[in-house]
């Protein structure tokens, strides 16, 4: 879509400064993993449905536990995926309780292993086991088994953030449900950057969990708030296509992100200085033991 230019010396140009950078709507999005192969596992195991029902009782049973099976490794597998993701998406995060992919490789290599047996005998049903739950681990990976970035950190406090982010992250979840209803793309587009700005806020926080204090009112009350009224906007505008109520949802969306973004430059500015006046304090205790800073004793 042609969009009007702008600029400092353009006549609807900022004054005094230049304009500001325009983030974009899905900067920074990536194309999730869960999708492509993994949606081939549902359906590759859709056969088994008319091998069960041209079978004996007892085979027929089989099959349909190795594709009872089958179906909840893709599934187990796309969780597994989605859960990494969030995993490799946070600078500081938890290993997941439940090794999902790991258990998925296991329910495929017995999902087919229940197959061959019915199908062939005991010598193919061990080998379509091995080499099920074999490929599915080299095809998927493994996944995380070591917490992330959690070293010298107070494991409670970590946990604290943990659940606050996961919180926040399911009021931006709703946002974006909710906005789709309203059947516009520039604002699930503007949703988009603004979960961008929100999320730059919860790495700040989770890099530092002291900042959790300062911030929790921006994971909880504010974003409730956001939900809420993404939810009762895309209600009206989805019946009437009121442009009044969309201009002041968008202006929501502005406020919002402004002080999103001004809280996080915050709690950078805060840490920074904590950091130099940690610096300042050791160089003052170096200095007092008789090492000089370029670091030739007295």
């Amino acid at each position: 879509m042609a969009q009007r230019y702008g600029g400092k010396y353009s006549p609807d140009g900022a004054q005094g400064g230049t304009p500001p950078v325009d983030r974009g709507s899905y900067q920074g999005a990536q194309r999730t993993k869960a999708g492509g192969r993994v949606n081939l596992l549902f359906l590759a195991p859709l056969p088994l449905i008319v091998k069960a029902f041209t079978s004996e009782p007892v085979d027929m049973a089989m099959y349909l536990a190795a594709l009872g099976l089958l179906i909840l490794a893709a599934w187990l597998t796309r969780e597994g995926i989605l859960a990494q993701e969030a995993y490799e998406a946070r600078k500081v995060a938890r290993r997941p309780a439940l090794p999902r992919k790991i258990v998925g490789s296991l329910a495929t290599g017995l999902g087919l292993g229940i197959a061959g047996f019915a199908g062939f005998g005991l010598l193919e049903a061990v080998i379509f086991a091995v080499l099920g739950a074999v490929i599915h681990s080299f095809a998927f990976g493994l996944d995380p088994l070591q917490d992330k970035g959690a070293e010298g950190v107070d494991l409670f406090q970590t946990d604290r953030v943990a659940r606050a982010v996961d919180e926040a992250e399911k009021h931006l979840s709703a946002m974006s449900d909710a906005i789709k209803r309203a059947g516009d793309r520039q604002l699930e587009g503007r949703i988009e950057r603004f979960k961008s700005t929100a999320r730059d806020l919860f790495r700040t926080v989770e890099e530092d969990p002291r900042d959790l204090t300062a911030a929790r009112k921006y994971l909880s009350v504010y974003l409730l708030g956001a939900k809420d009224a993404t939810v009762k906007f895309a209600d009206i505008y989805s019946r009437n296509r009121d442009s009044a109520a969309r201009q002041d949802y968008v202006t929501l969306l502005d406020d919002l992100e402004g002080n999103f973004a001004a809280r996080t430059e915050k709690l950078l500015l805060d840490d920074r200085s904590d950091l130099t006046i940690e610096i300042d304090v050791l160089r003052d205790r170096l200095q007092r033991e008789g090492i000089r800073p370029n670091g030739n004793n007295e």
